[in-house]
């Protein structure tokens, strides 16, 4: 077995694991980010996410992310450009990144991670570490590594739904219709409104029965539109079996939603798939519990902490209705959104481990709560304040028990996190 020693090592190489490894790496510590995909970006590229969601405060890691992979902001990415700018950011941060690399063990000494085990098609790699970041999104390193967990919402424990996102082209460049959620009214021009439209669709079966909106979105050019449509309830994200079962249902769908665009609005009778996600998009899967679990109420309330690292983040509590169509609470309308509030440092950190940090949608919290915080912009900021963390852990040899997060909310304000 191959052996490397880093002092940061990160598991998962979407949004928030970027983040924490261009923070960490960039703050002085050796680190190494660990990818089971053939290339980085998870949702930012080959889930074909866009545009970035959510708000957070300024001076964040995030916005050069976002900068560098979008020719504007409010627009979707370029997906393939996203590939090559965000390995570029990689590799000019001396990140070593290993890819089509999955992690499948962890050796503990009480409740410290002495290393993790990962293979690939170079065999057995075991890469030991001060300080471990779970940026995964489904909580796998923290699962291996002893930590409880809980998925979905009380009661029956079912999950927001899946959904394969898409890209189409062809749109008439007169035609600048865009419908980016469920209060978004659209006026076709011929009488008819969009939404209105959607919501008969799927009632008469022109649309899948789970679908009664098609999102659509802006990217750089203004004959495509990326679409958020495809939806398969009842789905454990967990499962191969059942994962499968969501990838030929959504695959599906996808040509009667182009069909329905086709026949039914103006200027999009030409279109064409451009491409499609390479991989499921899950919204909702473990929440790892942490020495804090961050509720509904706390954003509700737009509560500030203490130990805050990321602060003023706010997207509404975008729950997808796990049993049909549309939002869990309000199905035709849009979301409730709370006030911009605070995540502690504290819901980062796992139960039962002190060198191990989450980032993204797999902190402690709720499942409302997690609705929120569960996009781009927020695991982002997320990501670069557990690069921040675990940088200073590394440098000074210390635990997440033992850590003074005024020296982690310092080292952010120094680089421009507005705190």
């Amino acid at each position: 077995m191959n052996e490397y020693n880093y002092d940061v090592v990160i598991a998962g190489a979407g949004p928030a694991g970027i983040a924490a490894a261009l923070e960490a790496a960039r703050s002085g510590a050796k680190t190494a980010l660990i990818e089971r995909y053939g290339c980085v970006g998870g949702n930012m590229t080959h889930g074909y996410v866009g545009p970035f969601m959510g708000g957070i405060c300024g001076g964040t890691i995030g916005e050069e992310i976002e900068d560098a992979v979008c020719i504007r902001r409010g627009v979707c990415p370029d997906f393939e450009k996203a590939k090559i700018k965000l390995i570029s950011m990689l590799d000019d941060a001396d990140v070593d990144v290993f890819l089509q690399t999955s992690i499948i063990g962890v050796k503990k000494e009480n409740e410290t991670i002495k290393s993790i085990t990962t293979f690939g098609k170079f065999g057995e790699i075991e890469f030991e570490a001060d300080v471990f970041i779970d940026a995964t999104g489904d909580g796998d390193l923290s699962v291996l590594s002893g930590a409880p967990w809980e998925m979905g919402r009380d009661g029956d424990s079912l999950v927001q739904p899946v959904t394969l996102m898409f890209v189409i082209t062809g749109v008439d460049p007169n035609q600048k219709l865009m419908c980016c959620h469920e209060d978004h009214y659209t006026d076709l021009g011929d009488g008819r409104e969009y939404l209105d439209l959607c919501h008969k669709a799927c009632k008469n079966g022109d649309l899948p029965e789970n679908v009664n909106i098609v999102r659509l979105y802006g990217t750089e050019h203004p004959t495509e539109r990326m679409v958020n449509a495809t939806q398969e309830n009842f789905i454990d994200p967990l499962d191969p079996k059942s994962v499968y079962k969501a990838e030929v249902s959504l695959r599906r769908q996808i040509g009667k939603i182009v069909d329905f665009l086709k026949n039914n609005i103006p200027g999009f009778s030409d279109i064409s798939i451009k491409g499609s996600a390479s991989t499921l998009g899950v919204r909702e899967s473990r929440r790892i519990i942490g020495r804090y679990i961050l509720s509904e109420n706390d954003l509700i309330e737009g509560k500030e902490f203490s130990d805050s690292v990321v602060h003023k983040a706010h997207f509404s509590l975008d729950i997808h209705n796990p049993e049909g169509p549309g939002q869990s609470v309000h199905e035709e309308k849009c979301p409730p959104s709370p006030k911009p509030y605070d995540i502690p440092f504290s819901a980062m950190c796992p139960l039962n481990n002190n060198n191990l940090i989450t980032a993204g949608r797999c902190i402690s919290g709720t499942h409302v709560a997690h609705s929120s915080y569960r996009v781009m912009r927020i695991c982002m900021a997320m990501g670069q304040a557990a690069g921040a963390a675990a940088s200073i852990m590394s440098k000074n040899k210390i635990t997440t028990d033992k850590l003074d997060v005024s020296l982690v909310r310092r080292h952010l304000i120094d680089r421009g996190v507005q705190l």
